[in-house]
């Protein structure tokens, strides 16, 4: 007879766990594994941001024309070669870059994975109530990726690559690589605040009072960050603002209905 899920010990628990946790590695490496296998793709996908034929610098100079502003917001990114420094960093590297695609492609999986591990311990109305959960984060992960990479990028980017400071710039692969998964997976991870705000309000931990009194200041985070990230234009700070900014009004609306769904439940 098997056991159910509230039978199982502290180290069955553990076990359950690293299996889960092993084939979402698996998913990972074997993703990573078809975009290593494709080269010019994988070289083509991280090495985008640098090109100045890029969609973003396409789109952002059709809007400045659109705008009556004639080419004044146009940029686009200096020459950039890159170096590898050791025998063996290109090989590195590749392999680097190739997982991180792999796991941005396979993080609907992963998240699975992992809702699968927590599912059981839920009650069936919570399950209920959270329903699509693996769908709504893979696509806030998705879109906040998307957004770093096609947003945040190719401003910081071009921003970081023409700052002088007494010196000649000679940017290394792996420090580009670096600063494209700075740009992108914390992206990702910011885009998820939505379903963090969920479970918070879901508990009492945070409400939509808490949130409206502090906008003011997440408002002016959010510009702080925008401008180091972007070149010194308004247009162009709130092209990056604005998106983090409806994700923060969105959460507010969240913990609003938590809290009416919250009181519904009491009366």
């Amino acid at each position: 007879m098997s056991k159910t899920k509230d039978d199982l010990t502290f180290l069955e628990h553990l076990e359950e766990l690293r299996w889960h946790i092993i084939r979402s590695l698996i998913a990972i490496v074997v993703v990573g594994s078809v975009f290593f296998g494709m080269k010019g793709v994988t070289e083509g996908l991280i090495m985008g941001p640098t090109n100045p034929d890029f969609v973003t610098y396409g789109l952002i100079c059709k809007l400045s024309q659109s705008l009556g502003l004639g080419e004044g917001l146009c940029f686009s990114p200096p020459a950039f070669a890159p170096q590898n420094i050791g025998v063996a960093e290109a090989f590195t590297l590749h392999i680097t870059v190739s997982f991180l695609i792999g796991f941005v492609a396979a993080f609907p999986y992963v998240f699975y994975e992992f809702w699968k591990f927590i599912r059981p311990g839920l009650y069936d109305k919570e399950q209920k109530a959270i329903r699509g959960i693996v769908i709504i984060c893979s696509l806030l992960f998705i879109l906040g990726v998307g957004f770093g990479y096609f947003i945040i990028a190719p401003f910081a980017i071009t921003f970081l690559l023409n700052y002088d400071f007494g010196g000649t710039n000679i940017p290394t692969m792996a420090s580009y690589v670096g600063s494209m998964k700075m740009f992108t997976l914390p992206a990702g991870l910011i885009f998820e605040l939505p379903i963090v705000v969920y479970f918070l309000s879901k508990v009492g931990l945070i409400t939509s009072a808490f949130m409206k009194k502090y906008q003011k200041h997440a408002f002016v985070i959010i510009l702080i960050l925008a401008a180091i990230l972007t070149p010194p234009d308004i247009i162009t700070q709130f092209l990056i603002a604005i998106p983090l900014y409806i994700l923060y009004q969105v959460s507010i609306l969240i913990a609003k209905r938590m809290e009416k769904k919250r009181e519904k439940e009491m009366n």
